[in-house]
């Protein structure tokens, strides 16, 4: 391993243990742990589009352990770094488990042993580019929903309704976290909204 992969993994490293990642990681059930490093794995691989954080954390906070979406996310995040870092420099299991040892001291058995297995079972897949953190970076498309309501407001006793349409964006941010985003528009908005998407895929069918 080269110096600067060290570097490289001393700074993935220095997140999980400084950051205070390792301590949340050890109150994580080792099944959850295991599903949000395969998420990671597959988010890398480009299987799927995002980490789904807060359904994850719902399931965890079900089961009986305190943690929260954020500290959550911010575990996703330094994994996916530490992983991302490891296939950059080609570093076998055994590499990552040996570095993962001497770096952190607070990692508890159940996460190295999941993280060997994960590494072991589908790391070699994933194709970092050399240039990937000169690259622009943008969230990605998931899903998108909308309903139909009715606006209630009063005007000198008088009621008035208008109906508005409800969109929700589902998103994947450039770390592969999974959000949504929800918004209202009026009818003739939700009009002009949808002759956008009609004028794109005009223009797509010319591609």
């Amino acid at each position: 391993m080269t110096a600067g992969s060290a570097g490289a993994l001393a700074r993935a490293l220095g997140a999980l243990d400084g950051g205070g990642a390792a301590e949340k990681i050890r109150l994580i059930p080792q099944d959850f742990f295991a599903e949000l490093c395969e998420q990671i794995i597959q988010h890398l691989n480009h299987k799927i589009p995002g980490i789904n954080t807060a359904e994850l954390c719902q399931r965890i906070q079900t089961s009986g352990v305190d943690i929260n979406v954020d500290d959550l996310a911010k575990i996703a995040n330094t994994l996916s770094f530490l992983f991302s870092t490891a296939a950059r420099n080609n570093l076998s299991t055994e590499e990552l488990i040996t570095t993962l040892g001497s770096g952190i001291s607070t990692l508890p058995k159940h996460a190295v042993q999941v993280i060997r297995h994960v590494w072991n079972e589908q790391g070699k897949a994933i194709a970092v580019p050399e240039d990937a953190r000169d690259m622009a970076t943008v969230g990605q498309f998931v899903d998108m929903k909308w309903k139909l309501g009715v606006a209630m407001s009063s005007d000198t006793c008088r009621s008035l309704k208008y109906p508005y349409v409800t969109v929700t964006l589902t998103v994947a941010d450039p770390s592969g976290q999974i959000t949504d985003k929800s918004f209202e528009m009026s009818i003739p908005q939700f009009k002009n909204f949808f002759r956008q998407f009609k004028e794109i895929a005009s223009v797509l069918e010319t591609v």
